[in-house]
């Protein structure tokens, strides 16, 4: 029984220790993460609307809505905003730049986790370039990839929706 005893006692001193080095690592590294990770959609947000040269976040109820981009004269240039589909085998997210004609300026998938080779397509050059140029009426007619139609699919209908919603948002933006 003892020995039971100090079995268990010398499982929670390690198991303490493991956890507050952990929470150490976390709180070391937790803002590096966090500052590279804003990093990277400020670049992304450069890249998905070049005609603007800052971003500004407009919030809705359930968080971030969209960016608006303006260029260096200070006139509205587009937006930028998060579609979500769900593919075969998780969410796809992606990021999109849309001009303020309504115009698909470029797109970027951020998450997915999808079958590689097939669904894993979606993220690759190929597929993205089919949406750029396109306003929201022709989005649904972009071409599926052939063997990965549901996870191609998600991304055209979530980036579909949210273009045609916010298309409306922001038809009088100046």
């Amino acid at each position: 029984m003892k020995e039971m005893i100090r079995y268990g006692l010398t499982l929670a001193v390690i198991c303490a220790a493991a956890s507050g080095l952990l929470a150490m690592v976390n709180h070391v590294t937790g803002p590096r993460i966090l500052a590279q990770a804003g990093a990277q959609e400020d670049s992304s947000l450069s890249e998905l609307l070049p005609q603007a040269s800052r971003f500004e976040p407009v919030n809705a109820a359930g968080g971030l809505a969209y960016y608006k981009g303006y260029d260096k004269d200070n006139k509205f240039a587009g937006i930028v905003f998060k579609a979500s589909g769900k593919g075969y085998s998780s969410d796809i997210e992606s990021l999109v730049g849309m001009a303020k004609g309504g115009r698909v300026t470029g797109i970027k998938i951020t998450s997915l986790n999808e079958t590689p080779g097939l669904g894993s397509k979606v993220a690759e050059p190929d597929f993205l370039s089919l949406f750029k140029g396109k306003d929201t009426s022709q989005l649904p007619q972009v071409q599926a990839i052939t063997g990965a139609t549901i996870s191609s699919s998600a991304v055209i209908k979530s980036v579909s929706k949210k273009a045609a919603e916010l298309e409306e948002q922001i038809k009088n933006e100046k």
